[in-house]
């Protein structure tokens, strides 16, 4: 029985909740605003009313009154059309009705369909609110005095239109009752109306498939940006700082023996560190501006290639490059690209390849493609090998994701001789 007796408690709790909570609450008071938005239209609608029934007092009878109200309608949702109101109708929606804000549109209504949604949106919620705020202006009075009749006697004596069955004392006895019954049925009445109004929100105010179509493209050029970004920061400053710890281990190991060798590592060191300080405020200018005005352009294979291989070969690393291509040649976005790939296939030879070894590169052009190959031996070559494959680190991934975005290749992998190949072809595109 005292399971029985918690599960009746929790019942009413969640009962009253549905009536009386917070967010019916916040609903009603959203149709009080929906009948106060309907007042002008129910007096437009009087006005037509009036004269079409050739009445004199409209307000004086309920059903002209229900005629003025439903011919007031048509005429809100005709003031719709104007562009604040979807915006105004969405907000309300959002604060007093509970409903997501992403499930909302609240931008203004350009198109036939959207305006019609709108309208049909704005009528029923005056419509919905009128009848609500009607009876909320109504019952509770009617209430009081059926909760309060057996008490006063003078009450059943007074003109106030009461129904002549409370004459008995059956229906005298019952008043409470059926006045304690009135405020429930309004208070489920306007639950019930503002849970369809929420309901039908998404549906009236929500994006439509071009609004939804329009937002997932804009959200995939903001990932495509923020991806170009990563790979942006991941290749200039990984590279900078392989370089620089080649540099220091480097100077560090000669300092005492060949101190010309450490100025000039030193000075690697700083125009590196310089050269990323720049490229990275770029970077974080376009994250906080959408662009990066004043901050110089992004480094290619044209204009920055020769200072690429000073600074690594001041590091230390012995580099062979051949690069019979012409930089100067190349698209300027292929040139950007190429230049970050060269970039991060250094950057993996000066960190994978180990100490005192080899590295070759090669960028030529061939059957009008830019090929790009870096080849350095292995400190422990694999047992095993297969065909190779891009895989790894985040940097052949981003390799990879240049190489396809300009409808190129990247392969990268040991090829059975304990050497590692990274080999990179792009189409090239030449200006009509």
């Amino acid at each position: 029985m005292a399971a029985t007796a918690v599960g009746s408690t929790a019942g009413v709790r969640e009962f009253a909740r549905l009536l009386l909570g917070r967010r019916a609450r916040l609903r009603w008071v959203h149709l009080i605003l929906g009948g106060a938005l309907a007042m002008p239209y129910v007096l437009l609608g009087e006005a037509f009313v009036g004269p079409i029934t050739g009445s004199q007092n409209v307000f004086g009878d309920f059903r002209l009154q229900l005629l003025s109200f439903a011919a007031g309608l048509p005429l809100a949702a005709a003031t719709s059309l104007f562009p604040l109101t979807r915006p105004l109708e969405a907000s309300a929606v959002r604060w007093l009705c509970g409903v997501d804000a992403d499930r909302l549109v609240y931008g203004p209504a350009r198109t036939r369909a959207a305006k019609g949604r709108t309208a049909a949106w704005f009528a029923l919620h005056l419509g919905f609110g009128g009848i609500v705020a009607g009876m909320s202006l109504a019952v509770p009075p009617f209430a009081v005095v059926l909760i309060v009749l057996p008490l006063f006697a003078w009450l059943r004596d007074s003109r106030l239109g009461l129904p002549e069955v409370l004459d008995h004392t059956w229906a005298l006895a019952l008043s409470p009752v059926a006045g304690i019954a009135c405020l429930l049925a309004l208070a489920g009445c306007a639950a019930g109306a503002g849970a369809l109004l929420a309901r039908w929100a998404p549906a009236l105010l929500g994006p439509a498939p071009e609004d939804r179509l329009a937002a997932a493209e804009a959200r995939a050029a903001d990932l495509a940006v923020r991806n170009r970004l990563a790979r942006e920061l991941h290749d200039s400053v990984g590279h900078a700082l392989s370089a620089v710890t080649l540099q220091a281990s480097a100077a560090r190991r000669v300092l005492d023996s060949d101190p010309e060798f450490v100025r000039e590592a030193l000075a690697a060191i700083e125009d590196t560190t310089r050269r990323t300080v720049g490229e990275l405020d770029a970077v974080l200018g376009v994250l906080r501006d959408g662009d990066a005005p004043g901050t110089g352009p992004a480094p290619t294979l044209a204009a920055d290639l020769d200072g690429l291989l000073s600074r690594v070969r001041a590091g230390g690393l012995r580099l062979t490059a051949t690069v019979p291509a012409d930089p100067d040649a190349l698209p300027p976005v292929l040139s950007r690209e190429a230049y970050r790939i060269v970039q991060e296939g250094l950057s993996n030879a000066v960190r994978h390849a180990g100490d005192d070894v080899r590295v070759t590169l090669c960028v030529e052009l061939a059957d009008d493609h830019l090929e790009i190959s870096v080849e350095n031996p292995l400190a422990d070559p694999p047992v095993s090998t297969g065909s190779p494959r891009l895989g790894g680190g985040h940097g052949l991934r981003g390799i990879a994701d240049r190489a396809r975005l300009l409808g190129g290749t990247a392969r990268a992998g040991p090829d059975g001789a304990g050497t590692w190949r990274l080999h990179v072809r792009l189409p090239v595109r030449f200006p009509a």
